[in-house]
């Protein structure tokens, strides 16, 4: 058992210490994103299945709520949390069409769609992607392995270099919270009232 924790941990810190090698750029890329879509009065969308619909959950729980400063909630939506609203769109039309749907009614030009998915072959959220492209909302894919399918149509992916989900999902949560981190540091680490708020606390 001491053998295979050590073999976890190692694991772990492998594929995330590689993610960060092949991406930093991409990274920063995604916080200009998101920051710029926030500064234009838009919001983000979450939404994955399985492990990956909580992930959706927590990181818009980050979004709106807090990560580490005290600052304005910021606006994220996790699709993965109504259930007579998925099982209705799965029940009367396709479960294809759980996310898609929902972008259709709730989003708008200058929104972000953020799919997390561990093969990057959900038929789910590619079908998201592709109503957010005729939207006008950028997409970004959370995705492992070689990416899948959804990265030939997501605007930016973040692709974790490994073929075990459960290191895939471990490296997309602390994405996420970088994610989360460097955005709070982009729109209000200079702004007084929310440094004064947080160092209040």
């Amino acid at each position: 058992m001491e053998n295979i924790i050590r073999k976890r941990f190692k694991e772990s810190v492998e594929v995330k210490t590689r993610f960060l090698k092949e991406n930093l750029s991409l990274l920063l890329d995604a916080v200009k994103l998101m920051s710029h879509c926030f500064e234009g009065g838009n919001k983000l969308f979450f939404f994955g299945n399985g492990g990956s619909a909580a992930d959706a959950q927590h990181l818009a729980a980050e979004f709106v709520n807090r990560y580490i400063m005290d600052r304005p909630p910021l606006p994220a939506i996790a699709l993965t949390t109504d259930p007579s609203i998925l099982t209705s769109i799965a029940n009367d039309f396709s479960f294809n069409e759980v996310f898609a749907k929902q972008l259709k009614a709730l989003g708008k030009e200058g929104d972000i769609a953020i799919g997390i998915s561990t093969s990057g072959k959900s038929p789910n959220i590619i079908k998201a992607f592709e109503v957010a492209k005729e939207m006008g909302i950028k997409t970004v894919a959370l995705t492992g392995n070689d990416g899948g399918a959804l990265i030939k149509i997501a605007d930016l992916s973040l692709i974790v270099p490994s073929s075990s989900t459960p290191r895939i999902q471990e490296t997309h949560i602390l994405i996420g919270h970088l994610l989360c981190e460097l955005v709070e540091h982009y729109l209000f680490l200079n702004n007084p009232a929310v440094s004064g708020e947080a160092a209040s606390r």
